[in-house]
């Protein structure tokens, strides 16, 4: 539980299907503690704090903008709700685990690649060590407010789109072992936004109305590069900006503050809009060029990891490279093990390194694997 309306409908929910529900927390950093959330408190009989004690007030954060997950104040808002709804609550710390995915962010951006720290939470995290904490009570399944759907062919669990597609979010779940979806539960997935805030609003949850999460939890006002100075200042060399055609058009102050796609900051003008094109890690030069330059007709990834069977010859496929990204079809040809190449019917555009390519057929998720 998160502390967002997602979470807390989802247990909602499970409580209403007759499940024997625990609400659990993931404590990732190390907020500075402030006034309990006068909610929470009600739910002391009930819960119990692992590893730190239990810190947040709701009424201090700014309801019009939600900057991420995992706060203070959010385990506060998890905390008042399970006290609603009777069900024992625990906050676990995995700061130390949660570290190592700082470190993947900043080494990412030091090899000039652009990384996904959402999908490699669900991997190490909320459906990795979480589900040694759910062993250890011996709890049946797992259960998260992601919206997305499971159902089963032969025993083998399918992975799905969520009914409502403006909120789906498969794709930051194809990292989750099969082994680990036959213990998963998604209530959300047939419903829409509308009617989870209305389910939150229909049984008392304060958190109706709580904005979702825009950013990454542990990244403060969109400032990525004051996270990976924390950890590789060597990423932040200077460099040189040159044209796709050759010309140096200047300097830059570190790799790690550009993006395939990106336009705005660059530092250089040419008379007519220019983009990332490429960054190499080998040079430290940043490359630009027309809208054009940015387009891709193939991609390759690796760590692939399939939800069905590996497929040994080239299969048809719509393929995502980014979370916002409308599918695109495409064939996926296998080059090796747990590595492909991906032929688009039309170029696709900032292919980028370090972003999850995910296939699909239909609504089903068919596997995915990493941008090279």
């Amino acid at each position: 539980m998160s502390g967002g309306v997602d979470s807390s409908v989802a247990a909602c929910l499970l409580r209403e299907q007759g499940y024997d529900v625990v609400g659990v927390f993931m404590r990732l950093g190390a907020d500075e503690p402030v006034e309990s959330h006068p909610a929470a408190a009600k739910s002391d009989h009930r819960s119990a704090d692992l590893a730190l004690p239990m810190f947040g007030s709701a009424g201090r954060r700014s309801r019009d903008r939600h900057r991420g997950c995992c706060s203070a104040a959010d385990s506060a808002d998890a905390r008042a709700v399970t006290g609603r709804l009777g069900i024992p609550f625990y906050a676990l710390n995995f700061a130390e685990e949660f570290s190592r995915l700082k470190r993947y962010f900043s080494d990412e951006y030091a090899r000039a690649r652009t990384p996904n720290p959402c999908v490699v939470c669900n991997q190490w995290l909320k459906f990795g060590k979480l589900l040694d904490y759910a062993d250890a009570v011996e709890a049946d399944w797992i259960a998260t407010g992601h919206y997305a759907r499971l159902d089963s062919v032969h025993g083998r669990p399918r992975l799905r789109r969520a009914r409502d597609l403006a909120k789906d979010q498969s794709y930051v779940l194809f990292g989750v072992p099969l082994g680990t979806l036959r213990r998963t539960l998604f209530p959300l997935g047939e419903l829409t936004k509308g009617q989870v805030r209305a389910i939150a609003r229909r049984n008392g949850l304060a958190v109706h109305d709580k904005p979702d999460s825009q950013d990454i939890c542990f990244v403060a006002d969109r400032r990525y590069a004051d996270v990976v100075k924390a950890f590789r200042p060597d990423a932040f060399s200077g460099g040189t900006i040159r044209h796709v055609d050759g010309r140096r058009l200047g300097a830059h102050p570190g790799l790690a503050h550009f993006t395939v796609g990106q336009r705005r900051g660059l530092g250089v003008a040419v008379g007519t809009p220019v983009y990332v094109s490429r960054l190499d890690a080998q040079t430290n030069t940043v490359f630009v060029g027309p809208s054009e330059a940015v387009e891709s007709f193939s991609a390759s990834a690796s760590n692939v990891q399939w939800l069905v069977d590996a497929p040994r010859r080239p299969l048809r496929a719509e393929v995502r490279i980014r979370y916002n990204h409308v599918a695109a079809p495409g064939e996926v040809v296998p080059v090796s093990q747990g590595a492909v190449r991906v032929w688009f019917d039309e170029p696709q555009w900032a292919v980028t390194p370090g972003q999850a390519m995910v296939f699909y057929r239909g609504d089903e998720v068919l596997g995915g694997g990493w941008i090279d």
